[in-house]
């Protein structure tokens, strides 16, 4: 079974694309090597996908399945090797967050903003 779509059934990618272009990008490596989208991938293969921030998972594949199953029944399909957090990252990345939420700039105002704007400039 092709890599890409293994990774769109087992539900770690929301999509088969997103599945390829995180191939294509280097980001997926099947036993400890880069992994093209079309390579075959079998029971026993170890994954290593990189995510967001550097943080890295591990996945063992443990089954096969040639078309969607349930959420419940994807979990199945593999094994997460990837090592808990610790409190120093879980720290790490809800500073992260923090910070990014305070770094987006302010959106433009809709259509109910800017009555609501109006009405209090008429006002004062």
């Amino acid at each position: 079974m092709r890599l890409d779509v293994w990774l769109d059934v087992t539900c770690l990618f929301k999509t088969r694309t997103e599945a390829k272009r995180a191939c294509e990008g280097g980001k997926v490596d099947l036993n400890g090597q880069p992994a093209k989208s079309h390579r075959e991938i079998k029971e026993g293969d170890e994954l290593e996908i990189s995510r967001p921030f550097g943080r890295k998972q591990r996945i063992l594949v443990r089954a096969v399945a040639e078309r969607h199953v349930a959420k419940p029944e994807a979990r199945q399909l593999y094994e997460d090797l990837t090592p808990p957090p610790s409190p120093e990252e879980i720290e790490t990345r809800r500073l992260e967050r923090m910070y990014r939420a305070a770094a987006t700039p302010p959106r433009a105002p809709d259509k109910r903003d800017r009555r609501a704007l109006r009405k209090m400039k008429e006002r004062g």
